[in-house]
């Protein structure tokens, strides 16, 4: 059905879920609709419902009161786990349940829950689980995400509270952060490039590590800029290799740091440069002076956010393709090259 704002009142709710999307990136994209249902729900507990690579994102938020973990590779995992999922938020008696995934899944668990009020776009047919359905305008797909997260706010005739993407952080992990920076050699004062070398979704979206490490090398050597290299878990083999390539002595991070202390140490970097990944949007969420390399991935629905990230792109025939990894010759991202990134560096370094 389609949503009709006139039967919707905001003050009716007590209790209310947010389903958090499946991505790091797509989740901090999505916090300006965050904080606006929090501007239109002032009075509600709100909870949101993420996985638990995703649900930092949300820690430290002045917007939400309680983080629900969807255990997907435990107690919530297959057909039977999507059940338990149901029946344990049927528990907290949710007044309404706003669905940022747009996904089959997410309005037939709030569905299953008894949730009286499910608020979402009626995409992937599934508009028949949403009683408060909200039509997808093709144009939101066409323009950045943090607008499309936003659509959902419209349609459902709630306001936007501003388009600034947002993370937290607090003392205690700045103070962790600071210590872990003296015990790699990096003393206060220093100025750090920071690097994030992978992403997730395949090879086609990763810039060369060989041109990471002559970056961070040319970096060093020029303005004196420390690394420090990035990585979640899985791209161990990523932060050595451009370790092993690199003439100075990087601080490899890669599968060492929770996404927490990943979020704390970014906001200590002087400039970031970085892949199309969730940390891009780590650090643009962070206002900090940031290059991303794009080449397969879209430059305009998922470029990083704000005023202080500049992308670097060669535009190839082929791109943006969205492919997991190149079929040819990538030569969206062999066109990027090292002294072209530096000068985006420096820009960010000394503008």
């Amino acid at each position: 059905m389609n949503f009709n704002p006139k039967n919707f009142n905001p003050k009716s709710i007590n209790k209310l879920l947010i389903r958090s999307t499946n991505w790091v990136g797509d989740a901090i994209i999505s916090t300006p609709a965050v904080r606006a249902i929090r501007k239109n729900f002032p009075n509600a507990k709100i909870s949101i419902l993420a996985k638990p690579w995703v649900a930092p994102v949300f820690q430290e938020s002045p917007y939400i009161d309680e983080i629900i973990f969807y255990d997907a590779n435990g107690r919530h995992s297959g057909n039977l786990g999507k059940i338990r999922l149901a029946k344990d938020l049927r528990r907290y008696n949710f007044d309404a349940a706003i669905l940022l995934q747009n996904a089959f899944e997410a309005a037939l668990i709030t569905f299953l829950a008894g949730i009286p009020r499910r608020i979402g776009f009626t995409t992937d047919g599934r508009g028949m689980l949403l009683n408060s359905g909200v039509r997808l305008d093709p144009e939101l797909k066409k323009i950045h995400q943090v607008h499309y997260y936003l659509g959902i706010l419209k349609g459902a005739g709630l306001s936007a509270n501003g388009t600034d993407i947002d993370l937290f952080i607090s003392e205690a992990e700045r103070k962790q952060a600071a210590q872990m920076l003296e015990k790699s050699g990096i003393n206060r004062g220093d100025k750090i490039l920071g690097i994030g070398p992978g992403a997730e979704y395949g090879t086609a979206k990763r810039w060369f590590p060989e041109r990471f490490a002559n970056l961070c090398d040319m970096a060093d050597k020029e303005s004196g800029l420390k690394t420090l290299i990035f990585g979640g878990p899985g791209q161990e083999d990523i932060g050595m290799e451009i370790s092993r390539l690199m003439n100075g002595e990087p601080v490899d991070l890669c599968g060492k740091t929770s996404l927490r202390q990943a979020i704390a140490l970014v906001e200590q970097c002087s400039v970031f440069v970085t892949n199309d990944s969730g940390l891009m949007h780590v650090a643009a969420a962070l206002k900090k002076p940031l290059v991303a390399v794009f080449g397969s991935t879209d430059h305009i629905t998922t470029a990083p956010w704000g005023e202080t990230g500049t992308m670097v792109r060669v535009g190839a025939d082929c791109s943006p393709c969205l492919l997991t990894d190149c079929p040819t010759d990538h030569r969206c991202m062999k066109s990027v090259s090292v002294e072209m990134v530096f000068e985006a560096v420096k820009k960010k370094l000394y503008s």
